[in-house]
């Protein structure tokens, strides 16, 4: 008998008992169903993320901060872990800001392009003279030399200029008067906040305020989703210059725990070697985004493997399946058996209708989880992924599909090779002798 006459009887057998089959197939369904539509989820998370960041760029964008305040952070965020001893060189009393003295030193490292301190700004409102309103607002001065943001108009603020500049939102657009983006390009806007000295003695009477013009606006995004508005530093150290004022200038300093700026990539990890002897830390995109994808991949992982606990009870299926068959089709085995076929072709006929079980079994789970997914993915771009239309939550791939059908088609056959070995072991004539 010919392989694929073989293949074709491993089919045709498979359905004699419909009900039993189907049952079979169906926990089999289950669990190729979960596998693939979790690793297509995770495909197009990954898929968004490396397009996202290749699409912002960011080569060389780093954040630097003391070692001791990471370790400190660290440490908190590793609950359940033993009680270590305070050591004081390394405690938040230690050196757990960046002075003028450890930013010259870090400025003077080979391969850093530029750096400043990172102000932690906390305006009050942003208002225009288009509007009587004054509305919420978060600010961030970010070294936008190299990342590609995407505009609906205008510009970048100018890092290196001394005009007071700011990259509004498409969000902010109508609140502040402006009727399209390019209405909004060379206006000018005002920020409040509060001079953190006068507030003690003019509590109700310590609002300052500080005007600058938008030189353009930045598209739905990944770095639009963080919610600040990013500022050129001319803006940064205005505003935390004037919020300071009467503050001791030890005191002041106390916040300057974070530098960000711009390094060569290609020798990031020199850099990072060199700042760490000079006891700093360095965390770049890839870093963050590392720990994103992580997070998720592990959370995926769970799912998965759900899919795979569903597919080990499959195997029990088929094996408990075609146990049964053998002992239902024992003389029909018997009469093979007398009519020349061989033990091996036997064991072959059985194992691939384990194989076939396999085979059908991921094919159904494959084409729901399709289906599945391209109503998951509709659904998802016409609601909360509306400003992310090239965002696909699920993303099939040909090579993840075969892989996944090749593996299940695998654990079936091996679930099979028991009940194939106890019908290739019959005796042939005690099989034709069996009622």
């Amino acid at each position: 008998m010919r392989l694929i006459d073989i293949i074709k009887t491993a089919n045709h057998n498979l359905f004699q008992n419909k009900i039993r089959t189907f049952l079979t197939i169906l926990a089999i369904f289950i669990g190729s169903f979960t596998i693939v539509l979790n690793t297509a989820i995770n495909t197009g998370v990954n898929s968004f993320i490396d397009k996202q960041i290749e699409s912002i760029g960011g080569d060389g964008f780093v954040e630097v901060f003391p070692a001791a305040m990471y370790e400190q952070i660290n440490s908190a965020m590793q609950s359940g872990t033993a009680a270590t001893e305070y050591n004081s060189d390394t405690g938040a009393a230690a050196s757990s800001r960046i002075t003028d003295s450890d930013l010259a030193k870090l400025k003077a490292v080979q391969g850093v392009k530029d750096l400043k301190i990172f102000h932690v700004l906390s305006p009050e409102w942003i208002t225009s003279d288009q509007t009587k309103q004054q509305y919420n607002v978060s600010l961030e001065y970010l070294p936008t030399e190299n990342f590609n943001v995407d505009l609906s108009a205008g510009r970048m603020p100018d890092n290196n200029s001394d005009q007071k500049e700011i990259l509004l939102t498409e969000d902010y657009l109508e609140p502040l008067g402006f009727a399209t983006a390019e209405d909004a390009i060379g206006r000018t806007v005002t920020i409040g906040f509060k001079q953190t000295a006068l507030c003690y003695t003019k509590p109700s009477d310590c609002i300052s305020t500080v005007k600058a013009t938008i030189t353009g606006v930045q598209a739905p995004g990944i770095l639009a989703m963080s919610g600040e508005l990013h500022i050129n530093y001319a803006l940064d150290d205005a505003i935390y210059t004037k919020s300071m004022e009467g503050v001791p200038a030890e005191t002041a300093a106390q916040s300057n725990i974070i530098a960000v700026g711009n390094v060569n990539p290609d020798q990031l990890s020199q850099i990072r070697d060199d700042f760490e002897k000079l006891g700093f830390s360095i965390l770049t995109i890839d870093d963050t985004v590392g720990m994103i994808r992580t997070f998720l991949n592990v959370v995926l992982i769970v799912f998965t493997i759900f899919g795979a606990i569903a597919l080990l009870a499959a195997s029990i299926g088929i094996i408990n399946t075609l146990f049964m068959s053998v002992q239902e089709r024992t003389r029909e085995i018997g009469l093979m058996k007398a009519l020349g076929m061989g033990s091996g072709k036997i064991f072959l006929l059985f194992s691939l209708e384990a194989a076939l079980l396999g085979f059908w079994g991921s094919v159904f789970g494959i084409a729901v989880s399709v289906v599945a997914g391209i109503i998951g993915n509709g659904v998802a771009h016409s609601t909360f992924l509306a400003d992310f239309p090239t965002f696909s939550l699920a993303e099939f791939t040909p090579l993840n599909v075969i892989i996944i059908t090749l593996t299940i088609m695998l654990v079936a056959f091996v679930s099979g090779t028991l009940p194939a070995l106890k019908a290739a072991r019959k005796n042939p004539i005690d099989a034709l002798r069996y009622e």
